[in-house]
């Protein structure tokens, strides 16, 4: 073969080609702040020591999980700024009392950030943490039967 050779081949009867290049390349996805916040949100809750998510008001939280239809909201706790291809995460926690904060923030990070990459294809910038309670041992857990049903 020489340089002004080409070689053509032969599709089957009856196919038909359909646009061209690589069908990744076709069209746009786009990822909700909620979903990114949920993914964290449930990252987040897996890591040991991690009591909670969400304010230091746990009780007006859980007067509010307690209303009939009242389910706690999986987001709670979360906040995502999500962008084309980068994402950024606001955190607040509560921990149990006797972890250590900073290993227990670390590992929350960590969890984070391979959970949304993983599932989002999105580069997590930064994720910030705010403790904002500790749960004590004698606290009464919010999450105990309603009164009411």
């Amino acid at each position: 073969m020489t340089d002004t050779d080409v070689s053509v081949t032969k599709e089957p009867a009856g196919t038909v080609r359909r646009g061209g290049g690589d069908p990744a390349t076709r069209g746009r996805t786009t990822i909700a702040d909620g979903v990114v916040e949920k993914i964290a949100a449930l990252a987040a809750r897996d890591v040991v020591g991690v009591h909670a998510m969400g304010s230091g008001s746990r009780t007006f939280g859980a007067v509010r999980d307690r209303v009939p239809g009242g389910k706690p909201p999986v987001t709670r706790g979360v906040k995502a700024e999500v962008g084309e291809k980068q994402t950024a995460l606001d955190l607040e926690i509560v921990v149990d009392y006797g972890v250590a904060i900073a290993d227990v923030a670390h590992a929350v990070r960590e969890n984070v950030i391979a959970a949304v990459e993983r599932m989002t294809g999105l580069e997590v910038v930064e994720v910030n943490i705010a403790v904002g309670d500790v749960k004590l041992p004698e606290e009464e857990d919010e999450e105990t039967e309603p009164r009411i049903q």
